[in-house]
């Protein structure tokens, strides 16, 4: 998957402005099973919001990365302790599917 522009980002970080977190990384950290409920939301949904632990902004930067690269996403915002993913799903339905610009 190519990486987003900063006009997709924005887009995205627009549409998931009223989203609320669907998954929240505890202190296990990133285990197989959290990646597979990251994997199994995005299908569904496309574009979802996951919190993750407070810590330094290095750190969460790289928790938010590796998060994207095992759910095979791209991150399109990090604020605070919420990340917002995007990962397009082409056997959406085409009404309900997310037209980047």
């Amino acid at each position: 998957m190519e990486p987003l522009t900063g006009k997709q980002k924005r887009h995205l970080r627009a549409l998931g402005q009223n989203l609320r977190p669907l998954c929240i990384v505890g202190k296990a950290g990133l285990t197989d099973k959290l990646a597979h409920n990251v994997s199994q939301l995005l299908d569904q949904h496309e574009l979802i919001k996951v919190r993750i632990p407070a810590g330094p902004a290095e750190q969460r930067n790289g928790q938010a990365d590796q998060l994207a690269q095992v759910a095979d996403a791209r991150c399109a915002g990090l604020v605070g302790r919420t990340v917002l993913l995007y990962r397009p799903n082409p056997q959406r339905d085409a009404a309900h599917r997310i037209v980047l610009p």
